[in-house]
């Protein structure tokens, strides 16, 4: 789907606010509530707009641990690829996976209860993940943003 500037600005408003109304939304862009409707259900149905979450507030005190980990494969084949990815989805400790350019092949973002709990996913899934030459953890202080 190829997209215009109030598909761009219909966009950066959602992400704004995705609970904004509608007539709301089509009054900042400039149209009509009901073609402003349908440009967003095109944008859904074309899969431009996965879906709408909420975010929620951090308590004082994290009661999970994020670590942000470098993965670097022992060799870059689409049968390496394929394997880690699909082993990766197996994982719901693993909460997002991104390929790479670079020094590392795969960034991940884990998340566990304690710092033991972390060695836990290290050892038992981490380590595991076919074709892993290399991990490399740092684990995340706190939050500043997120969106």
């Amino acid at each position: 789907m190829k997209l215009d500037a109030i598909d761009r600005k219909i966009l950066g408003l959602l992400r704004g606010n995705a609970r904004m109304p509608n007539s709301e939304l089509a009054a900042a862009v400039g149209l009509s509530a009901s073609a402003c409707l349908r440009r967003v259900r095109l944008m859904e149905q074309a899969g431009v707009i996965l879906g709408y979450t909420a975010l929620v507030s951090a308590p004082e005190e994290p009661t999970t641990l994020t670590a942000i980990v470098r993965i670097t494969l022992e060799k870059q084949t689409e049968d390496y690829l394929n394997r880690f990815e699909a082993a990766v989805r197996r994982h719901p400790e693993i909460v997002e996976c991104f390929l790479m350019t670079g020094d590392e092949d795969y960034i991940l973002r884990t998340v566990a209860e304690s710092p033991a709990a972390y060695e836990v996913i290290h050892k038992e899934i981490l380590s595991r993940l076919p074709g892993v030459k290399r991990i490399n953890s740092s684990l995340a202080i706190r939050s500043v943003l997120s969106s």
